[in-house]
């Protein structure tokens, strides 16, 4: 039998017992699974991490299993069960993926779909890091996903285990004040507590945005790199073209994208996601818009000049005024 066979074979059974949990996820019933694991006894903890693991595997919710935890072992070893059991499953299906289509999608990724692969993969544990903090995607999915591009198995790993934790604790603890809750013990202080928690991983979104967002760029800085060649960095202005030539002028060498069609003209920025961009706009109102969007496509070294032309004129620097390609 040979590989692809193989391959093809353990795609399909994948599909089906990931169909046949997602119809029968509504028969889950939280409270026999919690009444059966806790009846194992000392083998409880390695039951509830296997089950958390199968259940991300096959695309099952998992917050309602981090609230079991919660409810089953308490806030501390709840939150470590949790965390080993989604842990497990993430890479579980991280190296499913790998091995059954890895090779077949880098071979056939092109165009938008390379591009972001290759963003994910220049960015490694960083990247996978910021998604465990900020949950932009599902996580069940977002582990597959991952196992398509050549993330290292082990960063993964590490990332995944070590990012996710604010976000177990935060919902093991709710699962456990609910379960005192109801035996109507420590109600306002388990509940205070539960909530700032959950507050706090709220907050985390922005706080990630503001530490991933790169400084911007002085217009001096700028200067000194052009001076001396760095023939490694573009100037990408995305002001309109009438601007572009109009009484500002720009500078030499620059490439106008305007900011509303950046993503419709993204090719014309090559496909080096790690070559540095600096922005460049009336100020740096729109160039910051576009480091958002330039982010959101992989480009890992972009950067707002600061003040932009604005800038750049009041310090007497020349510019030029005529379409490069007019001349």
């Amino acid at each position: 039998m040979n590989r692809t066979l193989l391959r093809t074979l353990g795609a399909l059974l994948l599909v089906g017992a990931v169909t046949t949990a997602l119809l029968y996820r509504e028969h889950l019933d939280v409270a026999a699974l919690e009444a059966w694991v806790s009846g194992a006894g000392a083998a409880a903890p390695l039951i509830f991490i296997g089950i958390y693991a199968l259940a991300t595997v096959l695309f099952l919710p998992g917050a309602v299993l981090t609230l079991a935890g919660g409810a089953l072992f308490g806030p501390l070893w709840g939150t470590l069960y949790n965390l080993v059991g989604a842990t497990l499953g993430a890479a579980l299906a991280f190296l499913i993926a790998r091995h059954l289509a890895g090779d077949w999608v880098q071979a056939r990724a092109k165009g938008l779909l390379a591009r972001l692969i290759q963003g994910v993969e220049a960015e490694g544990w960083r990247f996978v890091a910021f998604t465990r903090l900020v949950p932009l995607f599902p996580f069940n999915l977002l582990n597959y996903a991952l196992g398509l591009t050549r993330i290292r198995f082990v960063p993964y790993l590490l990332a995944t285990l070590v990012f996710m934790l604010p976000g177990a604790l935060a919902y093991t603890y709710l699962g456990f004040a609910g379960r005192e809750a109801i035996a109507g013990e420590g109600l306002i202080r388990n509940g205070l507590i539960a909530l700032a928690l959950l507050a706090a991983v709220a907050f985390l979104p922005r706080l990630v945005a503001r530490l991933r967002q790169r400084p911007m760029l002085p217009i001096e800085g700028l200067k000194r790199r052009l001076e001396a060649k760095d023939g490694d960095i573009l100037v990408l202005d995305v002001r309109t073209p009438e601007d572009f030539v109009g009484e500002q002028g720009h500078i030499a060498g620059a490439l106008n994208i305007p900011l509303e069609s950046l993503l419709e003209r993204i090719e014309e920025l090559g496909s080096d996601l790690e070559r540095p961009i600096a922005l460049v706009c009336r100020t740096d109102r729109r160039s910051a818009k576009a480091a958002a969007l330039l982010a959101g496509r992989g480009f890992g070294k972009v950067q707002v000049v600061r003040g932009g032309m604005t800038a750049w004129l009041a310090n007497g620097w020349p510019v030029e005024q005529a379409h490069p390609r007019a001349e």
